[in-house]
């Protein structure tokens, strides 16, 4: 298997949802141990420095670590698990799916399940079930039996979806593609950058807790104290059907994208051009989004102290907030090259320039 793809598999593999990140920032300080100077914050984001020719300026790479998932918040007297999501989830896409309860003594499957539409009335089962209807079937006989199991409210809820090349191996089904995509892109960025001198100090940071609000970038920036900011995620691609092109704008294979707004921030205009520019340069294909709600980790890292010039990177990937979501394996590689660029032609002169308005 490429080593990109074992990467890719790997992280997607890992459980990881909001507040129990545990695996994944333990297996990106091993992977990136021979590549950078490995730490952490006091909440948990892993933060990966690499030197280069100058201690600034400084470059933050940031791809958050969580995946949505659930919480166990109670168990009902015949053993059924209620539930709270970690991160946005849309009911439409909840039910009949297999999930994992990360349990202190170890892995208990389970399904989500609700009241059957056979004996609903047509009202009710013309409408989408909420998910205060819903449950976890884990086949427990009763709260006991599942306590047994280790059950215990507060455990995290996994979805279960493994990684799957499909049948043109260029797209890659996985869960946790948001955000794990923007977590290799910086690993692998940095791990191109190993021999290479390049005029700045390189951050890639893992963020926590991104998911349900932005949380890890604020304190790993505090670390960090960046000069230019990155964010590396996922962008909504709109090739398919009953999307108007207007709507969402990015599709697979035609290349990374921009976002050129959110909720959270308005990208810093001459870095954007800068990134327009060098992309044009090493003629990688740029695509142009926007998101009229959401945000990324970009919406804090900005906002540091006096303001950090800031821009979110993405790869196309549909089917995001769901058990499965699809990439192109040309978007990430795209994607990795010209973060590798940008890091490569980020002098002192150049983000001098980028921050005089």
């Amino acid at each position: 298997m490429d080593e990109r793809i074992k990467l890719l598999k790997e992280l997607t593999e890992l459980p990881g949802v909001s507040g129990y990140e545990d695996e994944v920032r333990a297996y990106i300080k091993q992977y990136m141990a021979p590549y950078a100077e490995v730490s952490q914050d006091n909440i948990g984001s892993v933060i990966c420095k690499k030197a280069g020719s100058s201690d600034t300026p400084r470059i933050m790479m940031a791809g958050h670590m969580d995946e949505v998932g659930m919480m166990v918040t109670y168990i009902t007297k015949e053993g059924y698990l209620r539930f709270q999501t970690l991160g946005g989830w849309w009911e439409q896409v909840m039910l009949a799916q297999r999930v994992v309860v990360k349990t202190s003594s170890g892995d208990v499957p389970g399904i989500i399940g609700s009241k059957p539409p056979h004996i609903l009335d047509d009202e009710e089962a013309n409408k989408v079930v909420k998910m205060e209807h819903m449950f976890i079937d884990i086949g427990a006989s009763s709260r006991e039996d599942a306590e047994k199991m280790g059950v215990l409210p507060g455990d995290p809820v996994v979805p279960v979806s493994p990684f799957q090349q499909m049948k043109n191996p260029k797209y890659l089904m996985a869960k946790a593609w948001d955000n794990r995509i923007g977590c290799a892109i910086f690993m692998e960025a940095i791990k191109q950058l190993a021999n290479v001198d390049h005029p700045n100090t390189v951050y890639g940071v893992g963020t926590v807790q991104e998911e349900v609000g932005l949380r890890g970038a604020t304190t790993s920036a505090a670390v960090v104290e960046p000069d230019i900011g990155f964010a590396l995620e996922v962008d909504i691609a709109g090739d398919m059907p009953g999307v108007k092109e207007h709507e969402a704008t990015a599709k697979l294979g035609k290349g990374p994208s921009i976002l050129l707004y959110d909720s959270t921030m308005i990208p810093h205009r001459k870095l954007r051009d800068f990134v327009v520019q060098t992309a044009k340069d090493v003629n990688i294909p740029l695509q142009f989004s926007y998101m009229p709600g959401g945000g990324t980790d970009a919406g804090r890292i900005h906002l540091y102290k006096t303001g950090v010039p800031s821009i979110v990177i993405c790869v196309p990937t549909r089917y995001i907030h769901s058990h499965a979501g699809i990439i192109h394996q040309d978007d990430f590689d795209q994607a990795v090259a010209l973060v590798v660029e940008l890091i490569k032609r980020l002098d002192a002169d150049t983000v001098a320039e980028i921050k005089r308005s």
